[in-house]
């Protein structure tokens, strides 16, 4: 029993397209092997900024001959359907059984090599991978039959123990070697076999595994935290995003100007998780703080304090912003902001946004009326028994 090994490398990958693309991949591969009567003991996939592989445990060496049997006509069926029959199979009529008045066929197919069933497989696979958005690039993307991948195809690793898998798509040919850490090790790596991929990437600053890459995201960001006595407020949607974006990842913590700290909290949060793939920290009384953990791809030889300058700026620009529309939108009350949705059509059939907020509110209303969600208390509470929230 064989390992095999695949490696698709690209150019960058979008960190939201890489879990469903393991799992494409390992479907896809699955289905090749079944066609052929094939099936791994285990299959892995992994994803990184750059590349997509998977690698399949024991294969067997070849695939077993099979016999198989296919019903045809009656004895006593016009000439032109025996014809059609044999053209079918490609037998002669001496060849076909008869049972109980009916003819088969019985075609038996011999063993192949796995290797030359992978080698079939790679090309099917790229062609048919269903990527959410793709592209084609160079010169052959002219034409509507070229390659589509998420982005160009610069490099195919096949290999089947120790062996190479020759397979060809679109001017790319498999072979043993890859490519290290874009800045770390950007010269090419030979890979012996599935065995030793992982290893020899990590040597050269490429973590294959996206779970491996999450724990160290994780855990660092949380200690990073810890060691300035805040508390990093978890988000395991931006932890699997950072994770996507690099492949040596080395969270690091820095400060923004606690001026900014006057803005809420959400708005502050928002601003550093969807607009720079930011975590943030509170402080031990649950209050915002003004921290934030960043997540570099590379070992800089500063620890990292260069990185942190420029994120910090960076993060400044758009707290700014956030401040600034945030001030603009406490110049109007909230009841003149409302009746601006009276202006924006939430659909043909159903009126506008304020005629949403109308039927919501009303829905509201029967819940508290009707003991399903308590009442809020206070002046709050009385203002969203309003159905128009005054």
């Amino acid at each position: 029993m064989t390992d095999f090994l695949l490696e698709l490398r690209s150019e960058e990958i979008p960190a939201r397209m890489q879990d469903k693309a393991r799992d494409d991949l390992a479907r896809l591969f699955t289905a090749e092997l079944e066609k052929a009567g094939l099936r791994a003991d285990a299959i892995v996939t992994f994803a990184t900024p750059r590349r997509l592989a998977l690698i399949a445990r024991d294969l067997p060496e070849a695939t077993e001959a099979v016999s198989e049997e296919i019903k045809g006509p009656r004895v006593s069926a016009p000439p032109q359907a025996l014809e059609g029959f044999l053209r079918k199979t490609g037998l002669t009529a001496d060849q076909l059984v008869e049972r109980d008045g009916v003819l088969f066929a019985v075609i038996d197919k011999p063993g192949r090599d796995t290797a030359e069933v992978l080698a079939e497989a790679i090309p099917a696979i790229v062609r048919a991978f269903p990527w959410p958005k793709s592209m084609r690039w160079g010169e052959a993307s002219s034409s509507t039959e070229s390659l589509r991948w998420v982005r160009p195809l610069h490099g195919i690793v096949a290999l089947f123990g120790d062996q190479i898998v020759p397979a060809e798509i679109a001017g790319v040919q498999s072979g043993a070697v890859t490519l290290g850490h874009r800045f770390h090790h950007p010269g090419p790596i030979t890979i012996g076999s599935a065995a030793d991929y992982a290893e020899k990437l990590h040597a050269c600053h490429v973590i294959v595994d996206q779970d491996e890459r999450r724990t160290i995201i994780r855990d660092k960001a949380t200690a990073l935290a810890d060691a300035v006595g805040l508390e990093l407020i978890e988000d395991e949607g931006l932890v699997a995003e950072n994770a996507g974006l690099t492949e040596w990842p080395v969270p690091l913590l820095g400060r923004f100007d606690e001026d900014f700290l006057g803005v809420p909290p959400e708005v502050i949060q928002l601003t550093a998780r969807v607009n720079q793939k930011y975590f943030v920290c509170r402080d031990k009384a649950g209050q915002l703080a003004n921290a934030f953990v960043c997540t570099a791809n590379i070992d800089a030889a500063d620890g990292g304090v260069k990185i942190v300058d420029g994120n910090r700026k960076v993060l400044a620009a758009r707290l700014s912003d956030a401040r600034f529309f945030y001030e603009t939108d406490l110049k109007m009350p909230l009841e003149e902001q409302a009746k601006k949705l009276e202006k924006i059509v939430f659909h043909e059939k159903l009126g506008t946004v304020a005629d949403k907020v109308e039927r919501v509110a009303k829905l509201a209303r029967w819940l508290v009326e009707e003991g399903i969600i308590p009442l809020p208390v206070g002046e709050e509470g009385a203002r969203s028994a309003q159905p128009s929230g005054k």
